[in-house]
């Protein structure tokens, strides 16, 4: 508990020690995400059954910056051990603006808390880089790179061998269509996973799907999606799935 004190502690002093920039004012989110499977890199995180993710973002004032908590948890009992809290601090910036090459690109550093469990066996830390190029193909379909690299939160930990690397290729496509107020955003993406106590180095799966937005109110959207994911690797998942996602999102 001490550790996750202190990285509340380091978020809430980077936050009010930023200074105030004038592009922007302090912005806040929060979203309900519903799950028909949990899927978390490929992992049936919670089995077969579903699961809810409630988060809070702050964006600080148009820089780039931001910080969110998030939690997960079953929608069954059974699962008290794996609910988690995390704690995250991004930055996100575009560069190259005006270039076919224009990129896109999001970095954090997430603290990932079982607070059902001793601090020593399952909190973890993850740094993530995600890159997208809007305009290289110049026809609307967008390609994408992600790379994680996670690892225990202290040393002598016993998750000491979950230490990973998770590289994600995507492409995604908005589809225009009068039958829907927002353009259907289609999506594929492959997944390699370099690491971990309980997966193979290997190509673990595949996941297309499609999702769209409903604008509900000025500050409230629905957003719900279908997926599937062929999945390659039995260390990871044994099984093909198909799950739906029902996020709401409240802007304030």
């Amino acid at each position: 508990m001490h550790t996750v004190k202190y990285v509340v502690i380091t978020i809430l002093l980077f936050s009010a020690g930023l200074a105030r920039s004038e592009e922007g004012d302090l912005g806040f989110s929060f979203d309900v995400t519903y799950m028909s499977k949990l899927m978390d890199k490929g992992f049936e995180y919670y089995g077969q059954q579903s699961g809810i993710i409630e988060r809070l973002a702050i964006d600080l004032w148009g820089t780039g910056f931001g910080v969110e908590v998030a939690n997960r948890r079953a929608n069954s009992s059974g699962y008290e051990n794996r609910e988690r809290f995390d704690y995250k601090v991004y930055y996100s910036d575009i560069i190259f603006e005006g270039e076919r090459y224009v990129t896109k690109y999001k970095a954090y550093w997430k603290y990932k808390h079982f607070p059902d469990q001793p601090r020593n066996i399952g909190n973890s830390q993850e740094w993530k880089v995600d890159f997208s190029w809007p305009e290289i193909f110049g026809f609307g379909l967008v390609p994408s790179y992600a790379v994680y690299y996670g690892y225990p939160a202290g040393s002598n930990y016993y998750n000491r061998l979950s230490t990973y690397w998770y590289h994600l290729f995507g492409l995604g496509y908005d589809l225009r269509t009068e039958a829907l107020p927002e353009a259907l955003h289609l999506s594929a993406n492959i997944a390699y996973r370099d690491g971990g106590s309980s997966s193979d180095h290997d190509w673990s799966h595949i996941t297309v799907g499609m999702s769209t937005d409903f604008e509900l109110t000025e500050s409230l959207v629905f957003v719900p999606g279908l997926y599937y994911q062929i999945s390659m690797d039995d260390s990871v998942c044994e099984r093909d799935v198909t799950y739906c996602v029902l996020s709401m999102k409240y802007k304030f």
